[in-house]
């Protein structure tokens, strides 16, 4: 129950329900507390098997802890009913990764595009910079710094 309190964190909970209960009083509030404890528990342990009586023979080996995602997940990899585990190992994210980038520019996998040696190319060309573009340029606009014209009606 208490897993992630250390020696230092319990020695100062002792000393602070020492200082705040005085001695006197404090086995009764921890007998208090652990009845409390304890009841919570019989609840709990009774309203599960309410809910389990209630859902049938079929649900028989159901667990609470399987509603958890993490813990369901876990135990659905571990059966691999689903061949999860081929789908995730025949997956390659760079391989795919690499085809999307290549496809966006253009080119083929196997074989990179070049410019044509009839066709001029400028320096500002994505050609010349072997299919880059330079992102920190502002895109040219055949226009000059026209802006379009502003439609109140659209906003």
């Amino acid at each position: 129950m208490f897993n992630d309190i250390g020696p230092l964190e319990l020695v100062t909970i002792i000393v602070l329900a020492v200082l705040v209960f005085g001695p006197d009083k404090l086995p009764k509030v921890i007998q208090d507390v652990m009845r409390t404890i304890r009841k919570i528990r019989e609840f709990s342990e009774s309203a599960k098997q309410d809910i389990r009586s209630e859902l049938g023979p079929e649900f028989k080996d159901f667990e609470f802890e399987d509603l958890n995602p993490k813990t369901f997940i876990r135990k659905q990899l571990d059966n691999d009913e689903l061949g999860l585990k081929e789908i995730r190992n025949g997956f390659d994210l760079k391989k795919e990764m690499a085809e999307v980038t290549d496809a966006v520019h253009g080119r083929d996998g196997s074989s990179s595009s070049s410019p044509s040696p009839s066709s001029p190319s400028s320096p500002s060309s994505p050609s010349s910079s072997g299919g880059r573009v330079d992102m920190t340029k502002k895109p040219e606009t055949p226009g000059g710094d026209e802006r379009p014209p502003f439609d109140a009606d659209a906003t």
